[in-house]
Parts: structure tokens; C-alpha cells; sequence
């Protein structure tokens, strides 16, 4: 036989049981004895005999020359017959036993052929029956018709089939394309998806173009797909920069004027800034901003910053105030608000449900409740009908919560008007041109235009009013006058304007353009001056979008995109001006100026731009002509560069007092870990040998906690009405500067000598609290509670301000604090704010003197004599560098894998072995948090673990395009800002140094504070 035949006869009977044929004369067994000696229960070491025997007197032809031959034995020793039976048959006659246990070789012999008759019934492959027949006999006919198979394979092939039938799910009733793409499937699609996250009326359009994140129960816009970084901050701060903030939240609060301020008191202070009575904003001209807190609880309990806005006054006894709040505060604020006006009964007056668009709602029901069903030829309704299309409301609401509460003893009302109102924000110097270009007055209309349908009746009736009329022409004056206003800046903080725009699709360009200013409007007249100083005035910041009757109809009313495109297809002349008449919806808007960049000497006015609110059902109408305008549109992180670049706090992010950011920082703590624990152990960063205590959390309780010790332990600035003279014994060292040791270690892995950092105690050992700070939330209930608070009192910002500035030398500033009446510091001047203020944090803004990039977390360190003498020496010195730490924790973590690999291998053994003991258990769960690199929950002293004494944290940097420098945001200790500033030398008053917590480098910062 040739050898192509031997392969193609050992493939095909490779599968194929292995006859044996036993020569007549015994043998003696291996090992001394016989077979007989087996006892009955041996029969599992006779069938392994068995076995073995076959498995190494296989007769089958075979191609592979080294399938029979275990390694180190010679072919001479097994015959040169590719069967190797020939050559072996003297030595294995030797091996056979004399005589057998018949009962034993039967047990055994039966149970190889159950496992025979096992293998033959069941599949070893995942072919079908009628795959397994030979090409020859294959027929296509067998895959779908069983009686086309051999008979003795149908039975197979017929249990095959039913459990195919089984497997498969059920398949959608419109599962082509064309029927999923039909506009009614689409809709009901869609919202079947906005269950769990709602969605904004661009998120379509937002969905084709970003990358999304689900976020406080919507799905937001978080970048841009394509490269816009740069690009976003020249819209920024030369163009125009778009945004939607449609999911902020607003809450409605109407009654009467001295109940709301009465009670609204109790959750602001005057001493942190405005408050709802400001008389300027009171009168519905401007647009408010504070921070909220816990009735009664100032400066603790902090809620989150809101924005407000009054209707001004129509004559009526009650008036009406929203507040704008982010979604994440939103639930926490609803309470309070509820809790201080008594509002615990839901009103049944307004509840608001998902608005239709279109008029025909009996219809409508009916196409909805036949979504499953297909639309038949036949079915001339079926062309007409329109889908139900949902504008769903708040994504931060219970679906079974009421959306209006009552106070029985004030009247004070609570609605909540979340996605209600839309709002969307144009950033940078040419939002006048996009808005002027976007936007036109509405016409005058006197008479209805279809006496059947209620579109725009309630302009028409307005329009009947001869003040009204003279309101809104004095409203389009003032829009008119904005085109000669070169940026949003130049206008009065807050201003608010009310208008009646008309349908901006109508003015849609053909193409893609980028509005620009015109430069003949720019002209020094009295009516633009007057803008400038007097702002607009009160009665045209009236706007008919407070009407919750008026909103709604023109929602209901609004002229469908696909009416819009049949009235355009039948122009004379295709691609001009549509021109609608008395069709045109009217649409209610209010216009509200952002401010800006104010804090600081730097760019004032950057980042000003206009807010605008709409009414729900018209997001796309406007979006589009915005984008036609040629805006840039940004997502989540433009809205944080945006407020980084002003030096803002942004929310909830840099609200750390509050229960919102808390959560921020948990979810971000544990994102971060994941992250971490992702990479492989070799490509982590070792931050206990970096000195990087907290490196995915900014332990900002224990951190206070840690300064005001340090404060009573040193005794250098006690004042003697201290309310515990007895805590503050002066200790054998100072106030700022830690005891830092230089050890040199041997490392036990090169066996170099490496030099560590170890801080120690007063008493020499490694000193360790147990601090329930901010780092365990877990344990501290469902209700978070912060053992700090950040200093907002302006009075006291002004002067910390003052004192950041050197006073002498080339940076000095010394007009600075007299012409701010400043007062010097001095003790007697800031003790008492020590003793006030005892765990305090402060928003501070940073500048990198020299090259360098901060980053989230990096720490903020007090320089010592040693630092600024070096750099007063040499201007190009970068910074110190931090000693590398010892890893008190690495041969723990060792000892911990070892006994998991230890506990996983004594696992993998046979039932009879011992299980882990108890012990080993406690051990394995008490070191089961150890992560090598990282330090555990329990911190030691975090000011005095380095080199240098730690003042804060960083909670966000980056290489500023506004700057052109390094910039970094974080907060630091009130203490321990104090203790800096009054130990530097004049000319040296607030550098600081940061480092990142992956980095051993040391850099200089000016630290500043902006108010």
C-alpha cells in the first residue's frame, strides 16, 4: 500500500475502536504477581491496565512516525512495521498473566464497552446528521427535508430539527429594513429607549456626531467624534461656541412675594454673597447665582449653586421665581424646598404629560395600539397617520412622583418644569451675529388664520393689546440694537430680555454659512451707549414663555417639518423665501446674558455668551438654523474646559462640601481603581514608594483634620482666648516643617542601597488614625456627611486675596491691599479667622512658574527656606525632587498572593484533602484590600507623609490655551494657607509647590485666589 493510501486508511479509522488480537501463551503481569491477585473492587486498576495494553499495541496503520514510540525507545525495539505489533509480539507474550478473574475481566471489558457504545451514539462534532454521510451521498434537500437522509439517521436528524426549533427566538414581526425604518416603528422604537435614560430633543443629532454617556438619567453629549479640542476654544474665544443645557434642571415656585423671601432666607446668607432679595434681581431685570445650603446651616450642609430668575411684576399678588439647578443636585434641593414651605400634598391643578405632534390624538391611539400589526396597502389611514411622538419629561424623576406640591398654610406652589423649558447657550463674541441672523421679531397679526385651529390665537389676542404691541416693538428695537454690541461682555451682567421670535426655519440658508458682524452697525450712537450703562429696561424683560397655557400651544400647534417641505416643494422659483403669513407659529423665547469670565484681572469677559429658553417641542427648529449659522457645538468636557479657562468651580465636580459631589468623587475613585487594577502589576504606578498616599481620592476631611492638629500641637499661634488652651502645648517642633528622616535601605531585590523617605512622629514611629473622612462613604450610611467645609464668605476671600500677593520685590503688590482697605496680616488679624474657621478649605487657581503639567489629584506642598533660596539663586530651577518611600506593604502582598496560589492549588486536589482552616480564612480577609502600590484605607498623617508639608489637592489641570502655561484648580487647608503665608518672606508670598501623584518632581506654582 502506498503512502497516501496508509494516511488516507489512518485518517479515516483514526475515530474507529482498535482490534487486538492475544497470542496463546502467557506470561507473567509487570511488577511481579499475577492478574488473578486483583481483588473485585480492583477493577478500576484493571480497566486502566486494559487500556494502557491497547493504547500500546495498536495494530491501525498510522502516518505519524512518533505516535506509537514513547520517547528514548529505538523503532529496532518495536519492530520496523509501522504496526509495531510484528517486531513486539516475543516481549509482550512475556507480559501476559497466566490465568484471570472472570468476574473482574468481565466488569472490566463491559465497562469498556458501554464507554464504546457511548462514543458511537453521541456527536463528537458540531456537524449535522447529514453533514457526516460521505460527499458522495450528500444531497442539498437533506438540510430541510428528513426523508431524504439514510433511515437509519432520521430519527437523529428529527430530534435535531425540534431542538433547533427551541433554540430560535422568535423573530420581530418588522424585522426588514424598510418596515424598522418606517417612521412610526422608528418612534416607538425610540421611546422604548428612553426608559431607563431620557433623551434631549438633539439627541439624534448629537448621537451621529459624539460620544455618548449616560449621566444623571439622560444620555448626554460628553465630546466631539472628530478633533475639536483647539478648535472648540477658538470658538470660544473668536466665534461662537453651541451647547444644550436642556437637562438642567428648573423648579417653579410661585406665591406670595414676602412668603417666598421669608423662606428662601433660611437657605442662602448674605455673607457668601447675593441672596433672592437683591433688588436688581428681584425686579425680574437680572439674572441671580448663589449657593444653597441646609435651612439654618450656613456655612455647613451645603446644597449646590443655582441660578434664579423672577418674572417681574404684572400687578398680581403672587409671583413667580425658577430656579435652574445640575440634575445631580437637583432631588437633595426638591427636599429642602419642600421641607421649608411645607409642601408635602401633591396639586392635581397641572400635571403635565407627553405632548403629541399632532392635533388628531384620537387617531393617533389608534396607530399606536397597532404598532405590532403591519400597515396594509388597503389602509388609506394608514398613510395619513401620524406616530405618537413622546417628548418625554425630567430623566432625574420618579415616573409615579408628582410633578406640583402645595403648602395647605402658605398657598406656596412647587412645579416642576424640568424639559419644559429648553434651554440652550451660545459662548464667545459672535453670538450676537448668530442670534440676530438665527432669530426675527415676530410680525404683527390681528386675525386668525383658520377659525378651526388654535394656532397663534393667543398672539392675535395679544396683538389687540395697544401696550403690548408698543412692549414687543420696544423688545424688537433693543434685539435690533445687539448686532452693533461686538461681544456679550459689554452688556450689563445677567441682563434678561423677553421676545416673540417667528418660525426660525423659515430663514434657513441654503447652505452652510458662518454669520458674521456688521461693522456699519458698529457705530457710536445714543441708543447702543445707553445699552451699554443702562441695560435693558424692565418692562421688555417681560416674556410670554411664564404662560404655561401659552407653551403648550405652541408646542401642539407647531407646523410638522414634513408640511414645512411640501409648502417649499411648491414654490414658483425652488430655493426661495417662504414667506408663511399668518401660518407662522409665533414662538416665546427669553434671552439671558452670561457674564463671563469676572473674577480676576486676566480676560475679563471671556466666555460671556446668551442663554435661551424655549418652549418644549421646538429643540430641532432652532438647533438647526444655529448650526447653519456656522456655531461649533460642544459637549460635557467643552462645558468643563469652559468653566476651567474662568477659574470657576464647576459642578458637582468642585463641590466637595455637598452630597452631589461626594458622589462625584466615589464614582470617580472607583473608575479610576478599575482602571488601575486593569493594567498588568508590572506596568503600575508604585505609589507608596512615589509617596502618593491617595491617588484616586482627595482625603480632603482628614487633610483639615490633620492642619488643625497640627495647629493645637505646635502652639505657635494660640490666641489666649482659645477655647481649649490645654490642647495646645508647644511641642518640640515646628508648625510647618515635618520630621523627615533619610534612610538608606538596602533593596531586596537588587541589593542596591536606595534612599527612602520615612516620616515619623514625635514618639519615632510611623504614625496612623483612623480617620472616617471622606474616604469611606460606604460606611457612613446612605446620607453623606462632610466634617469640612469651603469658605465662601466674600469679605474673608477679599483679604486672603490680598495676602497671596507678594508685597515686595519684582511681583509686588502693594496698591493691592490699600486700595481693597485691606488690613496687613498680622495675628491679631487672622487668628480669629483660625479659630473660626478651623476645618476649612479654600478654591484656589494655580500657575505653573516653569514648564510642567498638572494633573487631577496632584498635590499641592508648602516650599521650605531651603527651595526659595535655591530658586531666588537660579531663575531656570525647576523644583526638588521627593525622595523615593520604602513599600511597607509589598512582601505582605506577596505573603497574601503566595497563600491564594497556595489556597487555588490545594483546591484543584482530590476531596480528601484537608479543607483551609479557618484562620487562613481571617488572614486572606484581612489583607484582601492590600493592592501592591497602593496604601490601604487607614492613612497616616497626610500633611507630614513627604518631604514637603501637603496643603491640598488639585481637582483638575491642564496646559491652558488661555494662559499658555500650566493652570490648576484644587482647594487647599485655611490653616495651613494661613501658616505659609505668614512664614514667606515678602517677596515670595504664595508660591507653591505642585506634584503630580505619579511623578517624584517637585514644580513652582503661584498660587492665587480670585474673587
Amino acid at each position: 500500500m502506498s503512502g497516501a493510501r496508509q494516511k488516507k486508511q489512518a485518517k479515516k479509522m483514526r475515530n474507529q475502536p482498535v482490534s487486538i488480537t492475544l497470542p496463546g501463551e502467557p506470561g507473567p503481569f509487570l511488577g511481579g504477581g499475577s492478574r488473578a491477585s486483583l481483588s473485585p473492587g480492583d477493577v478500576r486498576s484493571e480497566q486502566q491496565y486494559q487500556q494502557q495494553k491497547f493504547s500500546n499495541q495498536s495494530s491501525g496503520p498510522s502516518y505519524r512516525k512518533d505516535q506509537y514510540f514513547p520517547k528514548g525507545q529505538n523503532r529496532g525495539e518495536r519492530g520496523r512495521g509501522r504496526g509495531g505489533w510484528q517486531g513486539g509480539c516475543q516481549n509482550v507474550s512475556e507480559e501476559m498473566p497466566k490465568y484471570i478473574t472472570v468476574s473482574t475481566f468481565a466488569q472490566a471489558r463491559a465497562a469498556e464497552i458501554n464507554a464504546m457504545l457511548k462514543a458511537v451514539t453521541q456527536k463528537s462534532s458540531n456537524c449535522l446528521v447529514f453533514q457526516t454521510l460521505p460527499r458522495h451521498m450528500r444531497r442539498r434537500a437533506m438540510s430541510h427535508n428528513i426523508k431524504r437522509l439514510p433511515r437509519r439517521l432520521q430519527e437523529i436528524a428529527r430530534k435535531e430539527a425540534e431542538k433547533a426549533v427551541h433554540q430560535k427566538k422568535e423573530q420581530s414581526k418588522t424585522k426588514c429594513r424598510k418596515a424598522r425604518r418606517r417612521h412610526i416603528n422608528l418612534v416607538a422604537e425610540f421611546n422604548r429607549r428612553q426608559r431607563k435614560n431620557i433623551w434631549l430633543e438633539t439627541h439624534i443629532w448629537h448621537a451621529k456626531r459624539f460620544h455618548m454617556v449616560k449621566k444623571w438619567g439622560y444620555c448626554l453629549g460628553d465630546s466631539p467624534t472628530e478633533k475639536s479640542y483647539r478648535a472648540c476654544y477658538r470658538a470660544m474665544t473668536k466665534h461662537c461656541l453651541l451647547q444644550d443645557l436642556s437637562y438642567y434642571c428648573c423648579l417653579e415656585l410661585t406665591g406670595r412675594e414676602n412668603e417666598l423671601l421669608k423662606q428662601l432666607a433660611r437657605i442662602c446668607s448674605t455673607d457668601a454673597g447675593l441672596t433672592f432679595e437683591e433688588v436688581c434681581c428681584l425686579s425680574g431685570r437680572f439674572e441671580g447665582s448663589l449657593n444653597l445650603y441646609r435651612a439654618d446651616r450656613y456655612p455647613e450642609d451645603m446644597l449646590g449653586p443655582v441660578t434664579f430668575i423672577w418674572k417681574p411684576r404684572d400687578g398680581s399678588e403672587n409671583r413667580q421665581l425658577w430656579i435652574w439647578m445640575h440634575p445631580a443636585l437637583k432631588q437633595d434641593m426638591l427636599r429642602e424646598l419642600k421641607a421649608i414651605f411645607q409642601c408635602s400634598e401633591p396639586e392635581e391643578i397641572y400635571v403635565p404629560e407627553p405632548i403629541t405632534t399632532s392635533i388628531q390624538e384620537e387617531k393617533q391611539m389608534g396607530v399606536v395600539l397597532s404598532l405590532g400589526k403591519k400597515r396594509k396597502k388597503e389602509d388609506k389611514e394608514g398613510e395619513k397617520a401620524v406616530p405618537v411622538k413622546k417628548i418625554i419629561g425630567d430623566g432625574t424623576r420618579d415616573p409615579f412622583q408628582s410633578y406640583s406640591w402645595v403648602s395647605q398654610t402658605t398657598g406656596i406652589v412647587i412645579s416642576d418644569r424640568t424639559m419644559e423649558i429648553l434651554r440652550y447657550r451660545l459662548i464667545g463674541p459672535l453670538s450676537h451675529s448668530v442670534l440676530t441672523e438665527t432669530l426675527k421679531a415676530a410680525s404683527l397679526q390681528t386675525e386668525m388664520a383658520d377659525s378651526e385651529s388654535e394656532l397663534n390665537n393667543w398672539w392675535v389676542e395679544n396683538c389687540k393689546d395697544s401696550e403690548k404691541v408698543s412692549l414687543h416693538q420696544r423688545q424688537s428695537a433693543i434685539f435690533e440694537l445687539l448686532e452693533g454690541i461686538s461681544s456679550p461682555s459689554e452688556m450689563p451682567p445677567g441682563t434678561i430680555l423677553g421676545l416673540t421670535v417667528g418660525d426660525p426655519r423659515v430663514n434657513l440658508p441654503k447652505t452652510k454659512t458662518k454669520a458674521m458682524p456688521d461693522f456699519e452697525k458698529y457705530q457710536d450712537n445714543d441708543k447702543v451707549r445707553q445699552l451699554y450703562l443702562e441695560g435693558v429696561p424692565l418692562d421688555c424683560a417681560h416674556s410670554f414663555i411664564w404662560d404655561q397655557d401659552i407653551c403648550k400651544n405652541v408646542t401642539e400647534n407647531k407646523i410638522s417639518e414634513q408640511d414645512l417641505n411640501r409648502m417649499r416643494a411648491q414654490l414658483l422659483v425652488p430655493g426661495s423665501h417662504l414667506d408663511l403669513g399668518p401660518c407662522e407659529s409665533k414662538i416665546p423665547i427669553l434671552l439671558v446674558q452670561q457674564p463671563g469670565k469676572m473674577a480676576g484681572e486676566d480676560r475679563p469677559g471671556w466666555g460671556s455668551g446668551w442663554d435661551i429658553y424655549l418652549p418644549k417641542g421646538w429643540g430641532m427648529a432652532f438647533w438647526i438654523p444655529f448650526i447653519y449659522r456656522g456655531v461649533r457645538v460642544g459637549g460635557l468636557q467643552e462645558a468643563l474646559k469652559h468653566s476651567e479657562y474662568q477659574r470657576t468651580p464647576h459642578t458637582p465636580n468642585d463641590f466637595p462640601d455637598s452630597q452631589a459631589g461626594m458622589q462625584f468623587a466615589k464614582e470617580l475613585e472607583t473608575s479610576l481603581l478599575e482602571k488601575f487594577k486593569r493594567r498588568p502589576p508590572a506596568k503600575r504606578a508604585n505609589y507608596v514608594k512615589l509617596g502618593t498616599l491617595s491617588p484616586f481620592l482627595c482625603p480632603w476631611g482628614q487633610l483639615t483634620k490633620n492642619w488643625e492638629r497640627r495647629m493645637k500641637a505646635s502652639g505657635e499661634f494660640v490666641h489666649p482666648s482659645s477655647p481649649h488652651p490645654e490642647c495646645c502645648a508647644t511641642e518640640g517642633h515646628s508648625f510647618c516643617d515635618p520630621k523627615a528622616e533619610m534612610v538608606k535601605e538596602a533593596s531586596p531585590e537588587t541589593g542596591e542601597v536606595e534612599e527612602t523617605m520615612e516620616i515619623t512622629s514625635s514618639e519615632g514611629v510611623l504614625k496612623t488614625e483612623d480617620v472616617t473622612g471622606t474616604q469611606d462613604f460606604g460606611e457612613r450610611g446612605e446620607t453623606m456627611t462632610s466634617d469640612f467645609i469651603v469658605l465662601r464668605s466674600e469679605k474673608l476671600l477679599m483679604q486672603l486675596s490680598a495676602w497671596c500677593y507678594p508685597t515686595a520685590g519684582k511681583d509686588r503688590r502693594v496698591r493691592l491691599i490699600s486700595r481693597l482697605g485691606q488690613k496687613e496680616m498680622t495675628e491679631d488679624v487672622f487668628l480669629p479667622i483660625l479659630m473660626s474657621y478651623p476645618r476649612a478649605l479654600v478654591w484656589v487657581n494655580l500657575s505653573l512658574l516653569r514648564k510642567g503639567n498638572p494633573e487631577l489629584h496632584a498635590m499641592i506642598c508648602i516650599p521650605t527656606e531651603d527651595d526659595l533660596l535655591h530658586l531666588s539663586k537660579d531663575k531656570l530651577f525647576c523644583g526638588p525632587q521627593e525622595p523615593k518611600h520604602h513599600d511597607i506593604f509589598k512582601h505582605k502582598v506577596q505573603k497574601l498572593k503566595e497563600e491564594k496560589k497556595k489556597k487555588k492549588k490545594d483546591n484543584t486536589k482530590a476531596l480528601e484533602s484537608d479543607p483551609v482552616s479557618v484562620p487562613d480564612k481571617e488572614v486572606a480577609e484581612e489583607h484582601e484590600d492590600l493592592i501592591l502600590g497602593l496604601w490601604p484605607d487607614t492613612l497616616p498623617d497626610v500633611t507630614s507623609h513627604c518631604s514637603r508639608t501637603l496643603l491640598g489637592y488639585v481637582t483638575r489641570g491642564d496646559f491652558s490655551l488661555a494662559a499658555g502655561c500650566g493652570e490648576a484648580l484644587g482647594f487647599v487647608s485655611l490653616t495651613g494657607l494661613l501658616c505659609m503665608l505668614y512664614k514667606q518672606p515678602a517677596d515670595k508670598k504664595g508660591l507653591v509647590l505642585l506634584r503630580t501623584p505619579a511623578s517624584f518632581q517637585y514644580r513652582f506654582a503661584r498660587l492665587t485666589i480670585e474673587v
